[in-house]
């Protein structure tokens, strides 16, 4: 990973809503810095709920963290496909996230609270 890849835990209270429902919220959240990219952040799956989600088809590799499962978000007024990912068995490096949720900030909102 050398510095490419950055992880720390993020300040402060995080949350994710969408469809009028709050889908998590935590104050155990990390950070996830890659390359230029900008920062994810990353839920404890302990403080998302799961209920709302179900395992989509999608799934993605990254060579700098492994394989990522994908979520869809379904919600009363229809599903939004693809809103989450979690590596399930993520690479050494990046191990911390393992257990983690990210999310599609352009599907929900990730907010710092």
């Amino acid at each position: 990973m050398g510095d490419y890849i950055k992880i720390r835990p993020a300040q402060g209270t995080w949350s994710v809503r969408a469809a009028g429902a709050v889908l998590a919220e935590t104050e155990n959240a990390l950070e996830l810095a890659e390359g230029d990219y900008p920062e994810v952040i990353y839920f404890p799956r302990d403080d998302v709920s799961m209920a709302f989600f179900e395992t989509s088809d999608t799934v993605s590799t990254c060579p700098h963290k492994g394989v990522a499962t994908h979520y869809d978000f379904v919600a009363k007024s229809g599903t939004f496909k693809d809103a989450a990912w979690s590596y399930e068995d993520p690479k050494d490096d990046v191990a911390q996230i393992k257990g983690h949720l990210a999310f599609y900030t352009n599907k929900v909102a990730v907010e710092q609270l």
